[in-house]
């Protein structure tokens, strides 16, 4: 599987953190029926459901997009070291594999100009940071960090008023603006001509997809907009972490449909296997097939 690829002048690496058998499709998506999972299993399974064990198959990973001028990484999965003890396949995890993936990209940390999270859930945001000597230091000093500005302003009020309620907050988002590396910007924020984000609320406040290329030769990198492809089909169905779920089938309509029957990749944040693909029509909704 190659986790490398070119779109005109881009050149695109998927850097894995893990792929693993993690949630009951059922809990992971409130308003599923049974009926319309025993539908899709066929498909499902191997690639985005495991037979074994009947959970959904995610990979946690980031994109690393080169472009003439810089280089972009997208997303930061969950980080080692890290207390997530609701979440015991992420707690106090130490492997080497996020680093090894992304060195084998020929960049450093240092190479990085921009980091951009397209929200700040808990495997988003965590190699934001790294713990050296006791404290949470940016994992890549020489890169501005673009936060949208509704969704940078929603977790900060909220750790604010919970205190130790978001650790991923604490030790992932609060060290960067700490250290002053945080570009705040509006979910519509055109960072040059060939990089320019895309407001997809509806995951969270304002998570944002990014569009990167030119007409022709492009991708829009997803972020948590989209989940399974199961969630291609059904724009509508929601994920339990869904700060508005209404708004989230919405996000994804609107997506799709721009997508849908063209050239663009839409590159997936959590897709097993391939997680880049082409969107096409299917009944009222659409229809992801790798590429």
């Amino acid at each position: 599987m190659s986790t490398m690829f070119t779109v005109g002048d881009l050149t695109i690496h998927r850097v894995i953190e893990s792929e693993a058998p993690l949630f009951d499709p059922m809990t992971f998506f409130p308003t599923l029926t049974r009926e319309t999972l025993d539908e899709n299993l066929p498909w499902m399974r191997p690639t985005y459901v495991d037979p074994a064990s009947g959970l959904l198959v995610l990979c946690i990973q980031s994109y690393v997009v080169r472009t003439k001028h810089h280089n972009i990484l997208i997303d930061t999965c969950v980080g080692n070291h890290r207390d997530r003890p609701t979440h015991p396949f992420w707690n106090q995890t130490t492997s080497d594999r996020y680093e090894r993936n992304l060195a084998a990209t020929g960049l450093t940390v240092n190479d990085i100009h921009y980091v951009m999270c397209t929200h700040m859930h808990v495997d988003h945001v965590g190699w934001n940071t790294r713990l050296e000597n006791g404290r949470w230091v940016p994992t890549f000093p020489k890169a501005k960090y673009v936060f949208a500005d509704k969704e940078l302003a929603f977790w900060t009020e909220k750790e604010r008023n919970e205190p130790g309620k978001q650790p991923w907050i604490v030790d992932g988002v609060l060290p960067i603006v700490a250290a002053g590396l945080q570009e705040v910007v509006t979910s519509h924020h055109e960072l040059s001509d060939t990089i320019k984000l895309i407001p997809t609320p509806g995951h969270t406040i304002d998570h944002y997809s990014v569009h990167a290329g030119v007409p022709g030769a492009d991708v829009v990198i997803g972020g948590d907009m989209i989940h399974s492809p199961l969630q291609a089909r059904y724009p509508e169905l929601c994920m339990r972490a869904d700060y508005d779920r209404e708004q989230g089938g919405v996000s994804r309509r609107a997506l799709f449909g721009r997508l849908c029957d063209t050239s663009t990749l839409l590159c997936t944040g959590h897709f097993p296997g391939t997680s880049k693909g082409l969107m096409t029509r299917w009944g009222d909704g659409f229809r992801f097939t790798p590429a």
